[in-house]
């Protein structure tokens, strides 16, 4: 490796130390190092796939800033999978878990903006809870705007959707990379449509979306109520279909019961093939959990995977656990075995138990924005209490894992897909540093400095 990146790739992670945890830095950000910077690309090489995947998807930002800062360029950051030395390896204490990828596997994550590299249909684990949604999608991969024009695709959460649809974008874009590709999901639609109206500037808006090839739309159930926002899709899905581009949508229930969503919109969605995907049972599970452990080169056992399949319901959950292992695991220096699974996760679901409870969360968010429970419960939806109502939702999703529904219920009674909404919008608003320390400040209610729940 150039001794001159070396160099200044230290004074990068210098710089990252001190804005992350001790933990996080030590785990993602030290056994990375700076392979090129050509043409404003900062190559950066990772040990595996599942780094890769966490630095792209929480640290994204400032590890650009910092790059930006001591090149004084505006670089794009994209990430390679490849262990540099040995000693970076023994390092961290990782040898037992990850073994160096073969440069013909070397895999460019972020190609296409926020579509994942690794969903891909040879990634997904098919059974006949999705098999029919699985065909219809490789099926409009292969022709888009031919076939099944629009594909709604719809399920509860964590079943895969949001796999598929990616992994649509990634076939078109590896058969085509000319194909004008946009993926994006309700929310940030609106908030495209919003923006544009504040700065007066809708014809630029319009000429992003009605000009592509391939539109994937994520969450269009959020679509209801939004007036505006449901119009100027109206009108951007009739120029798609008519220009024969493809369109993409992903619900948590079938067209037809979506509420306050425009009649002729539904019909619209309802004009394709609507598709739905169940939720996955014990065997699939536990085929996902391999599917996942083979891509971050992990070589993980059947009965492994059985017992961390015991203890999640979806594909997002089964994500997070098998993460969680795979961290204790590194972090010791040791083979993930089924004993070390089934003890690791028992022990997270008894200190859970132990510790805290979800009424102790409600409270400390309230006392950190000091407003009254009962609002926070209750059918206000002020700017202020709408934000504090979010956070709780996303703190009792996170690190208490609970379901969606159970969240509800404790916020007074509030729809699945209402806390759904609640926990993405606090997802997206983490990269935000300033917004990143008032959570890091409502955990520090509990007892914890460094800011997790006692739980950790």
């Amino acid at each position: 490796m150039d001794e001159e990146n070396n160099i200044l790739w230290k004074k990068i992670l210098g710089e990252i130390e001190t804005e992350v945890s001790r933990g996080i830095f030590i785990t993602l950000f030290k056994p990375t190092a700076l392979l090129s910077i050509e043409k404003g690309i900062a190559s950066i090489a990772a040990p595996s796939t599942m780094v890769i995947d966490l630095l792209q998807k929480r640290h994204y930002q400032v590890i650009k800033k910092t790059v930006d800062k001591y090149t004084k360029i505006d670089t794009k950051i994209i990430f390679v999978p490849k262990i540099i030395n040995k000693g970076i390896r023994e390092d961290i204490g990782v040898s037992p878990l990850f073994a160096p990828v073969e440069k013909k596997q070397t895999l460019i994550i972020g190609h296409l903006p926020r579509v994942r590299a690794d969903y891909t249909f040879q990634t997904l684990a098919v059974s006949s809870s999705n098999q029919l949604a699985f065909v219809s999608a490789t099926t409009v991969a292969k022709k888009p705007g031919v076939a099944y024009n629009p594909l709604f695709i719809y399920g509860p959460v964590g079943v895969g959707k949001t796999h598929l649809m990616q992994a649509i974008a990634n076939e078109v874009y590896k058969n085509d990379p000319d194909k004008k590709i946009i993926y994006t999901t309700s929310e940030e639609f609106t908030n495209e449509v919003v923006e544009a109206i504040r700065n007066n500037d809708t014809a630029r808006m319009k000429r992003k979306f009605r000009n592509v090839d391939l539109l994937i739309v994520d969450d269009v159930q959020f679509f209801a109520g939004k007036d505006r926002a449901q119009e100027e899709l109206f009108h951007t899905f009739n120029i798609l279909i008519d220009a024969g581009a493809q369109i993409v949508l992903s619900s948590d229930r079938p067209p037809s019961e979506i509420k306050k969503l425009e009649k002729r919109l539904s019909s619209r969605f309802a004009g394709g093939l609507t598709v739905d995907i169940e939720a996955a049972d014990f065997e699939l599970r536990c085929a996902i959990l391999l599917i996942k452990a083979r891509r971050h080169n992990i070589d993980l056992s059947i009965e492994t995977a059985k017992k961390i399949a015991e203890r999640a319901h979806d594909s997002r959950e089964l994500e997070g656990l098998l993460l969680k292992t795979i961290t204790i695991a590194a972090n010791r220096g040791v083979e993930i075995t089924p004993e070390l699974a089934e003890n690791t996760l028992s022990q997270n679901i008894d200190e859970e138990k132990k510790f805290f409870r979800p009424d102790e969360i409600i409270r400390n968010v309230c006392v950190f924005y000091n407003i009254k429970e009962t609002l926070i419960k209750g059918p206000k939806r002020d700017s202020g209490l709408v934000k504090a109502r979010q956070i709780a939702m996303y703190i009792l999703k996170q690190d208490l894992a609970l379901s969606f529904v159970e969240i509800g219920n404790i916020l007074g009674g509030r729809d699945h897909t209402t806390i759904m909404h609640g926990v993405k919008k606090i997802e997206g608003l983490l990269l935000n540093k300033n917004f990143s320390e008032e959570i890091l400040g409502i955990k520090a209610l509990f007892g914890n400095s460094e800011g997790g729940l006692k739980k950790w």
